[in-house]
C-alpha cells in the first residue's frame, strides 16, 4: 500500500478498479485547513488523464506492471505475434491492443510487453531504431538555408520528416517516442 503522502512521478497505483500512472504531484499545505496531494493520473488502460486530490493519510494498493522483453515475428493480418526468447511462449495480439506502437519495429526486433494481471495494455518499442528510406523525393540544391523538410517512407511504411540532404536508400536513425529524424547512419 502506498499512501498519498508518499506519491512519486511513474508509481503505478489501482484507483476505484482502475490502473493509473502518477504523472505530476504536489503536496499542497494551505494556510487554513489541512494539507492535500494534487495529482495528474494518466489511465494506463485508455491513455485518458485526470486530475484529483487526496487526503495525505489515503492508501492504495500499488499495482504490479509486468514489463517482458520479446521479439515481435510477424503480422498476420489483424494479429501480430511475439515470442519470449526465454521460454519461447508465443503470443498473438489484436490491432487494437497494438495501435501504432509498432510502426517503426521491423520483424525479429525485440519490444517490451507491458501487461497487468495478464492483460496486454501496451507495448514499448526500443527508443531508437535505424531504418532505410524507401521512398523520398530528391531535395532541391541550394534550399537548405531555412532548414527545410521533406516527407520519407521507411521500410515499415511510416513517415518521416527528414532534412533535405537525405536521399532514397539511405539509412536513418528514428526516435520512436516523436517519430523524428535523429540522423544518417
Amino acid at each position: 500500500m502506498v499512501s498519498a503522502g508518499d506519491f512519486r512521478n511513474g508509481v503505478t497505483l489501482e484507483i476505484e478498479g482502475n490502473i493509473y500512472q502518477i504523472i505530476e504531484f504536489q503536496h499542497v499545505k494551505p494556510g487554513k485547513g489541512a494539507a492535500f496531494v494534487r495529482t495528474k493520473l494518466k489511465n494506463i488502460i485508455n491513455g485518458g488523464v485526470v486530475e484529483k486530490t487526496f487526503r495525505p493519510t489515503e492508501k492504495f494498493p500499488q499495482a504490479r506492471i509486468d514489463r517482458v522483453e520479446m521479439q515481435y515475428l510477424y503480422a498476420d493480418g489483424d494479429l501480430f505475434n511475439f515470442m519470449n526468447m526465454e521460454t519461447y511462449d508465443q503470443i498473438a495480439l489484436s490491432s487494437e491492443a497494438v495501435g501504432d506502437s509498432l510502426k517503426f519495429v521491423k520483424e525479429n526486433e525485440m519490444v517490451k510487453i507491458c501487461s497487468h494481471n495478464g492483460n496486454v495494455f501496451a507495448i514499448e518499442p526500443p527508443l531508437f531504431v535505424e531504418l532505410e528510406i524507401t521512398e523520398t523525393e530528391p531535395g532541391v540544391k541550394g534550399d537548405t538555408a531555412t532548414g527545410a523538410t521533406k516527407p520519407a517512407t521507411v521500410e515499415t511504411g511510416a513517415t518521416v520528416y527528414v532534412p533535405l540532404f537525405v536521399n532514397q536508400n539511405d539509412v536513418i536513425k528514428i526516435d520512436t517516442r516523436t517519430g523524428e529524424y535523429l540522423s544518417r547512419v
